[in-house]
């Protein structure tokens, strides 16, 4: 008989805009502190950590979950494996977990994901035809935009406007600064050297939104300019997230509120249209947890780009309502390899202080066309 994972113990660092707060901290420095947060929380069960899994796919190289586990003092007896699914790498790592335990191969594991912008290293892919500081995401013969254009082209082919763009971050950095005033943000949170709060929520207004230019040319030259602007993207960001995945009969004897993990998908699709991928992965997951887009009550995308998010909601019939209630990554920055741990670290606090059984779900749209996806539910 399979076990079904859940997830306690939800924890994440700020998220600093890259060259700030975490301008000087390695992508390991980032992990231990919130690894060490997670495993104390969870250390009077008395079983030894399995292995922690974590997302990256911007660092040094080299196994980065097993040098952060390290670092954390988890002791020399605990193994660390890296993922890299680009910006979904965070959610890769909780899925991979979720299935070791549901298979019976193990019974306690922290996931998560980290990413330092600040120093992750400039590198050179000779065989991508161009200079890239980032790895190609397809193959020379395929379309390999970077995010920015895509998220433009997207915004024009699906007909999403600049002012419905500017709308959605006006609304992400105010609800963003009002839960950090409220002190929505703080049972999260393990500071860092001091660094104790998100750094990048601030005051947007429409008419303050309308003066950035457009930032990237658009892909699409019938298009016009493009729409998508610094001011309704996320920016590049340092921050880490895990927690751990286990069983429900530990967290039940923890007495740890958790998240049961009821269905995840991943998928691929044009890898012009990038920002459309968590589309097909929330639907695929969506459909093996039985449910449809009406029956959720909490819903935490990925803003790369509002363009993005809105595509997505859009091709979901998602109610709005329930998107990102806190702010999202234009608010609070986008920290590629651990985003997809932050959203589920936003779900288990938003679900778990909420009067409201419905499920969630956590979602990524991935360069080179791919998503991940995946629907959770309170534990009883």
């Amino acid at each position: 008989m399979t076990a079904a994972p859940v997830l306690v113990a939800a924890r994440r660092t700020p998220i600093g805009t890259a060259g700030r707060g975490f301008a000087d901290q390695a992508v390991d420095a980032l992990a231990a502190p919130v690894l060490a947060a997670v495993a104390a929380e969870v250390a009077s069960a008395g079983l030894p950590i399995d292995d922690v899994v974590l997302g990256n796919c911007m660092g040094p190289g080299g196994d980065l979950a097993r040098v952060a586990a390290l670092r954390a003092g988890l002791g020399a007896s605990v193994p660390g494996v890296t993922v890299d699914r680009q910006c979904g790498s965070g959610l890769e790592a909780v899925m991979q977990a979720a299935s070791r335990v549901r298979a019976g191969d193990a019974r306690l594991l922290l996931a998560g994901g980290a990413e330092s912008a600040s120093t992750a290293p400039h590198r050179l892919w000779p065989d991508s035809g161009e200079r890239f500081t980032r790895a190609p995401f397809a193959p020379l013969g395929f379309a390999d935009p970077d995010m920015g254009p895509a998220a433009d082209h997207l915004a024009a082919v699906r007909g999403i406007t600049r002012d419905r763009q500017d709308a959605w971050a006006e609304r992400s950095h105010r609800l963003a600064l009002a839960a950090q005033r409220a002190g929505r943000f703080d049972r999260e949170l393990v500071a860092v050297d001091d660094v104790a709060i998100d750094d990048r929520p601030r005051a947007m207004s429409a008419p303050l939104l309308a003066r950035f230019a457009p930032a990237f040319a658009s892909l699409d030259e019938a298009s016009g300019s493009g729409t998508v602007t610094a001011g309704n993207s996320c920016g590049f960001s340092d921050g880490a997230a895990a927690m751990a995945v286990t069983l429900p009969e530990l967290a039940r004897e923890l007495g740890l509120p958790a998240l049961r993990v009821r269905a995840a998908a991943v998928s691929a699709g044009d890898p012009a249209l990038p920002g459309l991928g968590a589309a097909p992965a929330a639907a695929a997951a969506l459909d093996r947890a039985g449910l449809t887009a009406g029956d959720l009550g909490f819903v935490e995308i990925t803003e790369a780009f509002a363009a993005q998010l809105l595509a997505v909601s859009d091709a979901l019939a998602l109610d709005e309502a329930v998107v990102n209630t806190d702010g999202g990554a234009i608010a609070l920055g986008h920290p590629w390899g651990a985003s997809g741990a932050v959203l589920l670290v936003r779900l288990a606090a938003r679900m778990l202080d909420a009067d409201d059984d419905r499920p969630g779900l956590a979602a990524c749209s991935i360069g080179g066309g791919q998503g991940i996806a995946m629907i959770v539910e309170r534990a009883a």
